[in-house]
């Protein structure tokens, strides 16, 4: 067996193990229930995140950002947007001023401060918009949709890219990512959400979802473009072993950062 197809099989053993408890927390759990596996996913995605970027050391840095890590997604479930903005706001503060409390000599590392704020914005705070669709009416199934149009995209993008891809998409950020892919990964999840959508949101015109679909897969893709360029330079392959076949926590999520604010703000602006 070729390393490659051992790394399939390990990828759909993960996903069949994986899928179905996410499932029943997200149709069966309360909005407390699924917040509480939202955050799991941002420590475990902000723990791969702290690793790559800051290595050993840093502890207050990384505990910083575990915090804030924690409180984000709670001050989403309180449905009050003020709060949300007032602890971004006092993050941005903290960070800084506790960075100056920690400097004992004339060559101190500014960039720990972008890095940390960084991570912050880029983790809790966007994942934190899988809570609000949860939020939402039918919020159930809308989360369901942003994970058919990652995943429907994503499977489609392995096997077009792996018999079809010849043109090489980002070569020097990621170069297992063909045009060929993309075409397959936009036209997978447009089919997949039209299915899903057809059934579960009737409600919702199927020009509106083929929209969403199509805008959302680019922009999914974009995002686990810029996740792969951080791991790129820090020269890892992938942001940790968590996963088997996955890679690491943010290598499954790179998209949906991504993806979930795109889809919540159609919605709302959008869709209405």
């Amino acid at each position: 067996m070729s390393k490659i197809t051992n790394s399939y099989i390990k990828r759909w053993i993960t996903g069949l193990v994986i899928v179905p408890v996410l499932l029943v927390i997200i149709l069966f759990g309360s909005e407390a229930m699924f917040s509480v596996l939202v955050i799991i996913f941002i420590l475990g995605g902000m723990w791969e995140y702290n690793n790559m970027v800051f290595g050993k050391g840093f502890i207050m840095e990384k505990i910083e950002s575990f915090i804030f890590a924690l409180i984000i997604p709670l001050s989403v479930l309180l449905k009050n947007s003020q709060y949300l903005l007032a602890i971004i706001t006092f993050a941005v503060l903290l960070v800084f001023i506790l960075f100056l409390w920690s400097i004992k000599d004339s060559n101190f590392d500014f960039l720990s401060v972008a890095k940390t704020i960084f991570g912050i914005l880029y983790i809790p705070f966007l994942m934190s918009y899988f809570v609000s669709l949860r939020l939402l009416d039918k919020g159930e199934r809308w989360i369901i949709f942003v994970l058919v149009l990652a995943f429907a995209g994503d499977i489609a993008a392995l096997y077009v890219g792996k018999y079809y891809g010849k043109h090489k998409l980002v070569p020097l950020i990621s170069p297992g990512k063909t045009v060929e892919g993309l075409v397959g990964l936009v036209i997978g999840s447009t089919i997949a959400c039209l299915i899903f959508s057809y059934y579960f949101l009737p409600e919702i015109s199927l020009v509106q979802i083929a929209v969403l679909a199509f805008v959302g897969s680019i922009i999914g893709q974009l995002g686990d473009i810029c996740e792969s360029a951080i791991k790129r330079n820090f020269g890892l392959k992938d942001a940790s072993s968590l996963l088997p076949g996955h890679g690491g926590i943010l290598d499954r999520l790179d998209c949906l950062i991504f993806i979930a604010p795109f889809v919540y703000y159609y919605r709302i602006f959008v869709i209405g």
